[in-house]
């Protein structure tokens, strides 16, 4: 199932950039996703958890970064396991930055391999639409995030400002957890309304 998105952070290139190899601060700014520390060879174990309607799931596994720095590109391989549920998932993800005036433009290409009971809602298409739901959530966890840190190092002096950045903690700008009921209707409604769009 190939899922493509692209959203826009009022942040610049180079911070946007920065702030993608920050792995702990971006799954704390995916709602529902875990760091749990980086491997001997580099893979990165997480936990993504999610609520879908009386559906619950809570994937854990490993997942391979690679950054293109002239490009400005990620790649993303990550599978995992739903032990309780008996679900597997499988994705793969390039994200590309492009500058947008003083803004930064993320372009997402992912495919997603589903298995098991969670496999109903990938045919149905509210996969999509949750997803949908989620970078929306992200964008705006991640302007929090770097909002927050802009301007720790603002109001820190010139020797101070590093030490600020490096004490600052993923989360600390007040990032809202996810809201899953709101989040299930809202891909619903979308979900129905891309529906009635196709019967018209």
């Amino acid at each position: 199932m190939e899922i493509k998105q692209n959203f826009v952070v009022s942040q610049p290139l180079p911070t946007v950039w920065a702030f993608f190899h920050d792995v702990p601060s971006v799954a704390a700014c995916l709602p529902g996703a875990e760091y749990l520390g980086t491997k001997d060879d580099g893979a990165i174990s997480g936990k993504v958890s999610a609520k879908v309607g009386p559906f619950q799931a809570s994937f854990e596994g490993e997942a391979k970064v690679k950054y293109d720095e002239d490009a400005k590109k990620v790649e993303f391989e990550g599978k995992g396991v739903d032990k309780k549920g008996a679900s597997r998932g499988k994705m793969s993800m390039l994200c590309a930055l492009l500058p947008e005036g003083n803004a930064t433009r993320v372009d997402v290409l992912a495919d997603v391999q589903l298995s098991g009971s969670i496999a109903q809602f990938g045919r149905t298409g509210l996969i999509t639409e949750i997803a949908n739901q989620l970078v929306g959530e992200f964008v705006r966890n991640a302007e929090t995030e770097l909002g927050a840190r802009s301007a720790a190092v603002a109001e820190a002096d010139d020797s101070q400002a590093n030490a600020s950045v490096a004490q600052f903690s993923p989360g600390s700008g007040a990032v809202k957890p996810l809201n899953t009921s709101a989040l299930f209707f809202a891909a619903l409604k979308g979900w129905l309304g891309s529906l009635f769009k196709k019967a018209a």
